[in-house]
């Protein structure tokens, strides 16, 4: 019978696991059916970012559903920085680690920070945004 016990807690351990990997697995079926309409979208553990054409939907992901925090359109974007531990970096030669990553949005009186977990990703979306947004005010 003491065996039995000594098994419990681990039994436990298992259940938990598997309940996480299901919840997590459920968060990511809600963002790919949120993410087929966009031309470009990212997504991680801080947050989700989606393109259509100049718009673009940044919000947060649960299994629930994607709770939208703002839409804009990269017209009104007034400037786009990378931000690596509250500083600004060049996009072109990003820094190999951080531990907080924002891609800013400048909007005349406001400013939009999209986290993200990954520089090398950062920079990318920063490059590929920085060109269309190039291209609409040309």
């Amino acid at each position: 019978m003491i065996h039995g016990l000594l098994w419990f807690p681990l039994l436990a351990v298992f259940i938990g696991l598997a309940y996480a990997g299901w919840n997590e697995y459920q968060t990511l079926e809600t963002y790919r059916r949120w993410a087929d309409p966009f031309q470009r979208a990212k997504y991680d553990i801080y947050s989700v970012l989606g393109q259509q054409s100049e718009t673009l939907i940044f919000g947060k992901a649960s299994r629930k559903g994607i709770q939208v925090i703002e839409t804009f359109s990269l017209k009104a974007v007034e400037s786009i920085q990378l931000q690596v531990n509250g500083q600004t970096v060049d996009i072109a030669a990003p820094p190999e680690k951080g531990k907080q990553i924002v891609l800013k949005f400048q909007l005349g009186d406001r400013a939009i920070e999209v986290p993200f977990t990954n520089v090398k990703l950062a920079a990318k979306w920063g490059e590929v945004l920085t060109k269309d947004w190039q291209e609409l005010n040309s």
